[in-house]
């Protein structure tokens, strides 16, 4: 048995995950994360100015003796309304902006191990009051994505979506992990990808055919790797002295 197929998948422990090839969002994410908020602000901000000045029009035409001009009313009070939704603005943004670099920096991805060899699980970690760290292993995933969104495509960054059986076949919406902020993530995402073919075909992102391929020993709980080689290996011997 060659020495070479007993170190080609490992599955290293916790600590050997959360010390191995660690990769974090780009400095791009921060800022996406960042003006998000800042720009749904300013569109609160604006909405709320425009609906004042719409429904100043309005009175006025509706009850002129309560509303005799709609411009002296928006004078007399476009200031107050546009500073109290600017206050109103700060009260959620400021907290926002403070919490962003902190998530971010709490963000922590890995799909390689300690020694550079693949590993047969996603690891991702992120969480400021809560530390939530995810091991997503290979044979779980049923579906790989990735996807950019008009702010990504802006800072040039994406994210890989990954769902797994159980996760899918909940209540629960959407990816069970996702590795944000990327500017790589197509690659991460065919990585993923051609390593979970090691494993069982076939995997596809959505949009790719992949011919099925029929496994000849079937794979059962408790057969690894190693065992499954052996089992092919005697089937090939017997199948030899057969023909012989």
């Amino acid at each position: 048995m060659r020495s070479d197929i007993e170190e080609k998948v490992i599955k290293p422990p916790v600590k050997r995950v959360t010390s191995g090839k660690i990769f974090k969002p780009s400095k791009a994410f921060l800022r996406k994360r960042l003006l998000q908020p800042t720009v749904a602000a300013v569109i609160i901000w604006l909405i709320t100015v425009l609906a004042f000045i719409g429904m100043s029009f309005v009175a006025a035409s509706a009850e002129p003796e309560n509303f005799p001009s709609a411009v002296q009313h928006i004078n007399a009070w476009i200031g107050p309304v546009s500073f109290w939704a600017i206050v109103l603005n700060m009260i959620w943004l400021i907290p926002l902006l403070i919490y962003t670099p902190l998530y971010f920096r709490s963000i922590e991805f890995s799909v390689k191990a300690e020694t550079g060899e693949t590993m047969p699980e996603v690891y991702v970690k992120k969480g400021v009051i809560t530390d939530t760290r995810k091991h997503v292993p290979f044979r779980t995933i049923t579906n790989i994505s990735s996807r950019a969104g008009p702010f990504d495509r802006l800072f040039n960054i994406g994210s890989v979506h990954i769902e797994t059986a159980g996760y899918s076949g909940s209540q629960q919406k959407g990816p069970e992990v996702k590795l944000e902020g990327i500017v790589f993530y197509e690659e991460v995402r065919d990585f993923i990808l051609n390593e979970l073919r090691r494993f069982k075909a076939p995997y596809v992102t959505g949009t790719e055919v992949v011919h099925p391929i029929e496994e000849p020993v079937p794979r059962m709980k408790g057969l690894d790797d190693e065992i499954l080689i052996t089992l092919r290996e005697i089937r090939d011997i017997l199948r030899s002295r057969k023909d012989k």
